[in-house]
């Protein structure tokens, strides 16, 4: 987690109101603000390809996807995830949900101890969300945790599939890491079975 953008307690309201006018994104955690990184290619390899994946299967659904532009309440605190799935979206608030039923966040050095304790600690207390997916970027490892194994991790990598219960989708895991340029993948596609 990058360093908080002020020390000073910041209110809801000052921080909503920031954000429409703000040209970098921040997420509110415990009354700080804190800038958000960049995203290096992989990075945004693996969202498109998810948020592709789920937009195509819920079309015509009452469940969309949203992207990284939309945020997430959890109590006082917003954050921005790399992709949710909502079912049930307020649009008396269009800036933020509060009802995911699928977070998905894909890791780096600089957001990995934010996703795997803070996020995932808040997350798993929104009724509504059923799974919280963390995507390694730099080699192929998902962890899948859901509400109905008790938040217990489960890991998933190259020759399997994934399948998304709250959204009744099954994923290769080689097509959420489509055209990632990694060494596990560079490996898994220069073999070729004899």
């Amino acid at each position: 987690m990058l360093k908080p953008k002020n020390k000073d307690w910041v209110s809801i309201e000052d921080y909503l109101q920031g954000e429409l006018i703000s040209d970098v994104k921040h997420e509110l955690i415990d009354g700080c603000v804190y800038a958000m990184a960049g995203a290096s290619a992989n990075h945004e390899r693996i969202t498109g390809n998810i948020y592709r994946q789920f937009g195509n299967h819920l079309d015509g659904s009452p469940c969309e996807p949203f992207g990284s532009d939309m945020k997430v309440k959890v109590g006082s605190n917003f954050f921005y995830p790399d992709v949710i799935v909502d079912c049930d979206f307020d649009e008396s608030e269009p800036y933020y949900t509060e009802s995911p039923v699928i977070i998905v966040e894909v890791l780096s050095k600089a957001t990995r101890k934010t996703d795997e304790t803070i996020k995932l600690l808040s997350y798993i207390n929104i009724p509504s969300l059923q799974e919280y997916v963390l995507i390694e970027q730099d080699y192929v490892d998902i962890q899948v945790i859901r509400r109905n194994e008790s938040w217990l991790p489960r890991h998933y990598f190259l020759g399997d599939d994934i399948t998304f219960e709250s959204i009744d989708l099954t994923l290769p895991v080689v097509e959420i890491y489509s055209r990632v340029q990694n060494e596990d993948m560079i490996e898994f596609l220069s073999y070729k079975p004899e």
